[in-house]
């Protein structure tokens, strides 16, 4: 019998989830999960109850709504032996969509009953840990209004896309790797991506690996512009990284220069950072719950 406790933010994404519980009790296995569950009442509460948990000895803590929330459980139970697991119910759930986790929650928790440990990495900007991917340009400024947007879902998401896209004026940033410049652009967006997406499908790095200790950096061309029909068709097919308008690289550690203390996301959340930051990947720092593939 394993210990796993269930952590369910009420506000992320678009359901409803006030028959979670119920919905939980039915489908997960007793026989091999003993559950607690508890919902959040505040920012930052989930990082403090996943931290609660993992400091009792919880074999898993399941984050239960979006990408913001598996970020604050990952920041609670990073390096520690309390695997993170993941019930998607959030806007974009980029992590959850890069770990092949079902998006309906019946069977997001029937997984679990047939589920098995990985490692896996994580990132830091700054102090700040991130999982799927941070950055800075305009998916940052986007992420920046969609917080405050009165509504969720992508919807929202395009049309805050389609408003600020006129009025945006890129940047130059300097990225130093080992005290040498790897690259110096002015860009549309930049990209540090430990997973493949954003979410909804969305993918930015499509070959990025969270097993690989590095980080692919993607650089949009600040002539963006020019191609965003067909970016936007690369992005959901897997190819956005064959693109001119795309440079990607990679690394483990690295700082980046920026011109201003702009926009900057971590997971799709918008965060006040300096103009520069420390960028790096912490190998094999989480434990992930996945579908046991034997």
């Amino acid at each position: 019998m394993k210990n796993i406790a269930f952590i369910i933010n009420p506000i992320s994404g678009t359901q409803n989830k006030r028959k979670l519980p119920k919905l939980i009790e039915q489908t997960l296995d007793k026989s091999q999960w003993l559950a607690n569950i508890v919902f959040t009442e505040r920012a930052g509460h989930a990082m403090e109850l996943a931290h609660q948990y993992a400091h009792m000895g919880f074999d898993a803590v399941v984050a239960v709504g979006g990408d913001g929330t598996v970020n604050e459980v990952a920041c609670g139970v990073r390096d520690t032996e309390t695997a993170l697991g993941i019930l998607p119910m959030g806007s974009g759930n980029g992590f959850a969509r890069h770990l092949n986790i079902p998006m309906r929650a019946n069977r997001a928790l029937e997984m679990l009953n047939h589920s098995e440990v990985i490692r896996a990495d994580y990132g830091l900007a700054n102090d700040k840990l991130f999982v799927t991917t941070c950055g800075t340009g305009f998916d940052a400024l986007i992420a920046d209004h969609f917080a405050t947007a009165g509504s969720r879902g992508f919807q929202t998401y395009i049309k805050q896309i389609m408003q600020d896209l006129i009025s945006y004026k890129p940047e130059t940033y300097r990225i130093v790797e080992n005290g040498k410049d790897l690259l110096e652009h002015k860009a549309f967006l930049l990209t540090f991506a430990n997973a493949s997406q954003w979410g909804n499908d969305a993918y930015i790095a499509p070959r990025a690996s969270i097993q690989d200790g590095k980080m692919d950096i993607c650089v949009m061309s600040s002539s963006a512009l020019l191609g965003i029909p067909s970016l936007a068709l690369r992005l959901f097919t897997k190819t956005i990284d064959k693109s001119l308008f795309m440079d990607t690289f990679r690394a483990k550690d690295i700082m980046l220069h920026r011109e201003q203390a702009s926009p900057f996301h971590i997971d799709g959340d918008p965060v006040e950072m300096p103009k520069d930051i420390h960028i790096r990947i912490i190998e094999d720092g989480l434990r992930v719950l996945v579908e046991k593939r034997f």
